[in-house]
Order: structure tokens, then C-alpha cells, then sequence
């Protein structure tokens, strides 16, 4: 990723943004649920783009991370910042369980992960004693202040998932222009021949599964700990699979940026413009500019973007 590209999206998500929104509450905490979204959409696309492979059931790794995260720091003492990291070992635990699902290809690994999601959440109803059953787990700690900065507030939790969300892009962007990126890459193309010539196929997938996981569980924790509650059917809620996947596919799944510019716009556009319009049926909206997006740009908003300016600089030298 070029400076040219990094240090405008710094200082928009550090400066900005902060400036613009720090006194109007409402609109702050919509940002932070379009970034939470956003996050979980990154580990989507980076599984999705790297490792081929298309999963609905990315709730299980979020909701894994949101009761680690929580149990752990209610019930074992540990500070919710080394919370949020054990929520991602939790959720990358999780998924090495969810591993045999990677002898199937295409629909049928979507849906075996889409069935761990519900194993997980039926594990989570289960373990009363530890989860705090259908009733769920009131009061979890709050973020801490730490140099003077309050991160408990709308604010200071902005700061924290814009944080996450930044660093599961440089991440990506990493892993892709690796060699991994690379041996991935061509395995998209025919994975047999990338065999041949001795790439371990299944276990470069298996590390992207994890690492998606990963990331999926810190963003869970994370949200755990700012709205202070979970309860199973919630924290594994098919949301946490669906949006994200709308979001990637509007922004871009191929590229770094556009899981996260698709996650802003559908989720601050739904909430501020198509809710006011159809407080009762604003997601057929919605729904309608998926498929129009599907239809008329399978790539996505950001390429469509990228090509304009192209277009644009083109036309101007022209």
C-alpha cells in the first residue's frame, strides 16, 4: 500500500473524522457500527479473495470472539485490551475446529460454516454456567482510559475499531502482495497445477481461514466491550455474516479499501437516508442497490471509483 493512498486514509480516520463527529454522539456511534461491519467485511474479502473461498458463516467467529473476550475479562481478571487479542486467539481456535470443511468447494463450505455458526451458538446457550446462557452477560467491562484518553467513550471506542479496522487492511494488503498472495493467486486459476509444482494448497487456505477468523474475533470483542452486553442470539446473529458480505461486494472485495468504503456507505446510507424514506421497509432499498451494483459493477464501488479518476486525469491531459 502507497503513502500516497495510506497517509490521506490516516489522516481522514485519526483527524477528520474525530473533528467533524466528536460532538454529535448519534452520528459517532453510527460510524462506529459501519466500521464494526467494516472489519468483519476486510476478514471476509481476505478469505474470500485469498483463499477462494466464500463463507456465510463468519457470525460464529465474531460471536466466538465477543464471549471469549467478555468471560474472560469478567471472570478471569484480564484487561479488556489483551481481551480483544485473546477474543482473536478464541475465534482462530474455533476455526481450526471448523477445518474438515475445507475438503468441500464453492456452496457446500459456505453452508458447513454457516452450520458451525449454529453449533457454536447452541454451544453458547448450553454453557450457562459460563456464558450466562440465553440470558446472556450483563455489565462486561468497559474499555479503560490509558494516557488520559477515555476509550469507554463513543470516541475513544471509534479510535479503537478504526484502529482494528486499519490494521486488518495493511494485513491484507500485506498477505496479498506476498508470496503466499502470490501462490494463492494462481491456485485461483486451477489449483491442481499449483499442486503439481508442490504449493501446500490446503494449508494455505487453512491459514487464511484462520486469519480471517482472527481478525473476525478481535472485531466481536470489540464490540462486546462497547455496547457492555452479549447474549448468544445476538452475538451470532446472521447479520454479522450478512452485511458484512453486502458490504464487500458493493466496495470491492478484490481490493483492500473497498470492504470498508462498501460497509460506510450501505450501513450510513441505510440508517440516515433509506430508514427516514421506509422506516419499514428501507432494506428492499437496500436490496435493490445491491443488485444494481452486482448487475451494472460486479467489481465494485471502489474500481468504478479508480477508473473515473483514471478517466478523469486522462481526459484532462488530454
Amino acid at each position: 500500500m502507497t503513502p500516497r493512498v495510506l497517509v490521506p486514509v490516516l489522516v481522514a480516520a485519526y483527524l477528520v473524522v474525530p473533528l467533524a463527529f466528536q460532538s454529535n454522539g448519534y452520528l459517532l456511534g453510527l460510524i462506529v457500527a459501519a466500521l464494526t461491519i467494516a472489519g468483519i467485511a476486510v476478514a471476509w474479502a481476505l478469505l474470500g479473495n485469498l483463499g477462494g473461498m466464500v463463507s456465510f458463516g463468519h457470525a460464529a467467529f465474531f460471536g466466538v470472539g465477543s464471549y471469549v473476550s467478555a468471560v474472560l475479562t469478567m471472570k478471569a481478571g484480564v484487561p479488556v485490551f489483551a481481551g480483544l487479542l485473546m477474543g482473536g486467539v478464541g475465534a482462530a481456535v474455533a476455526s481450526v475446529a471448523t477445518m474438515p470443511a475445507l475438503r468441500l468447494k464453492g456452496p457446500y463450505f459456505a453452508l458447513a460454516i454457516l452450520a458451525y455458526a449454529h453449533i457454536f451458538q447452541i454451544l453458547a446457550v448450553q454453557m450457562e454456567g459460563v456464558t450466562g446462557g440465553a440470558g446472556g452477560l450483563l455489565s462486561i467491562p468497559r474499555f479503560p482510559s490509558v494516557a488520559g484518553i477515555d476509550f469507554g467513550t463513543k470516541l475513544g471506542g471509534y479510535f479503537v475499531i478504526v484502529t482494528i479496522v486499519i490494521l486488518a487492511a495493511l494485513a491484507y494488503d500485506a498477505i496479498r502482495r506476498s508470496t503466499w498472495g502470490l501462490a494463492l493467486k494462481a491456485m485461483h486459476d486451477s489449483e491442481l497445477a499449483t499442486r503439481v509444482i508442490g504449493v501446500p494448497s490446503t494449508h494455505l487456505k487453512a491459514v487464511m481461514l484462520v486469519v480471517s477468523a482472527f481478525i473476525t474475533g478481535v472485531v466481536g470483542a470489540f464490540n462486546a466491550h462497547f455496547i457492555n452486553f452479549l447474549e448468544p442470539d445476538y452475538a451470532f446473529s446472521g447479520s454479522w455474516t450478512v452485511l458484512p458480505i453486502a458490504a464487500a461486494i458493493f466496495g470491492g472485495y478484490r481490493t483492500v479499501w473497498g470492504p470498508v468504503l462498501g460497509a460506510l456507505v450501505i450501513y450510513l446510507f441505510d440508517q440516515l437516508l433509506f430508514k427516514e424514506v421506509l422506516p419499514h421497509g428501507h432494506q428492499l432499498v437496500l436490496g435493490a442497490l445491491m443488485a444494481g451494483m452486482v448487475l451494472w459493477s460486479p467489481g465494485g464501488l471502489v474500481p468504478v471509483l479508480l477508473r473515473r479518476r483514471k478517466g478523469g486525469r486522462a481526459h484532462a491531459h488530454a
